[in-house]
């Protein structure tokens, strides 16, 4: 969750115009392979706290899941542990409130999310909890992956080795980055295996449905191509799977990262830089 911090934005919204000329650019490839005879596999990253980035994503997965057999909405925003009670939950409640009071955690903007949910309650489409909790991340980073993956998952993503050395590198900078260039370097180690702990269980849900048309919504740092959710697929699967970030500013290396890349207005907001060095500052004094 190196993508923004999860603070609550002012209002927002997509214009209809910037929505209407992506679409004309996509030229129709955007959905192509939700009507392709093999099940799609869609990561739909996000900046937790940019309204409308949400909206433009909402548009796209309302598309999606209109042509799509057998859909399945996998969201970062729901905790392992909560499966149960989410099943339970899109079977009795009414809304996406009810939903969100039964199976949602804290920490989230949940009216981000709830126009999604209303969909998926609206079409009957599963919803999947895709991350590892915040609890089992912490465990992570002190007693590695062990800590939140299972020695047969750890295999099957060869993982008994340990990361491989580019994953590695390339986490441990997004991570440095993301936290402002001010995370002791001596932490790293430990917030990359949580980062890789939560991608690879990501790419484990995919994997559980194989023949459904399978949209995974996350912050863009999960679903980036070189060291996220896509890296832990199988050729086979990557071969059916879209990236698509929605972005506040582009970057010179998002074709390398992403397969479309939308670029939204951004979030007024405080700078998170200053709050993070004030918070090092506390923790110093004595």
């Amino acid at each position: 969750m190196q993508d923004a911090m999860r603070s609550k934005p002012p209002a927002a919204a997509a214009s209809a115009w910037r929505w209407r000329a992506l679409r004309a650019a996509c030229a129709g490839w955007c959905l192509a392979l939700s009507a392709a005879a093999e099940p799609a596999i869609y990561l739909l990253g996000e900046i937790h706290d940019n309204p409308a980035g949400h909206a433009l994503r909402l548009e796209q997965i309302a598309d999606i899941v209109r042509s799509a057999s057998q859909p399945v909405i996998a969201m970062e925003q729901f905790d392992r542990e909560q499966q149960a009670a989410l099943s339970a939950a899109q079977q009795e409640c009414p809304d996406a409130a009810c939903v969100i009071a039964k199976a949602g955690g804290k920490g989230w903007e949940w009216d981000f999310y709830k126009p999604v949910i209303d969909l998926a309650l609206r079409q009957r489409i599963p919803l999947v909890a895709a991350n590892v909790s915040p609890q089992d991340a912490r465990l992570v980073m002190r007693d590695g992956l062990g800590a939140a993956l299972s020695p047969p998952l750890r295999k099957s993503f060869d993982l008994d080795g340990g990361l491989p050395p580019e994953v590695d590198a390339i986490q441990r900078e997004a991570v440095f980055q993301g936290h402002c260039r001010m995370a002791p370097k001596s932490a790293l180690g430990g917030m990359v295996l949580a980062q890789v702990a939560r991608d690879v269980w990501m790419a484990h849900v995919l994997r559980e449905h194989p023949q459904s048309t399978v949209l995974l919504l996350a912050g863009n740092g999960h679903v980036r191509k070189d060291a996220g959710v896509y890296h832990w697929l199988s050729p086979t699967e990557r071969q059916r799977t879209q990236v698509h970030a929605y972005v506040e500013a582009s970057q010179a290396g998002d074709a390398a990262l992403f397969d479309q890349v939308y670029v939204v207005a951004p979030v007024v907001r405080e700078d998170p830089c200053a709050a993070f060095a004030a918070a090092i500052d506390n923790a110093a004094k004595p």
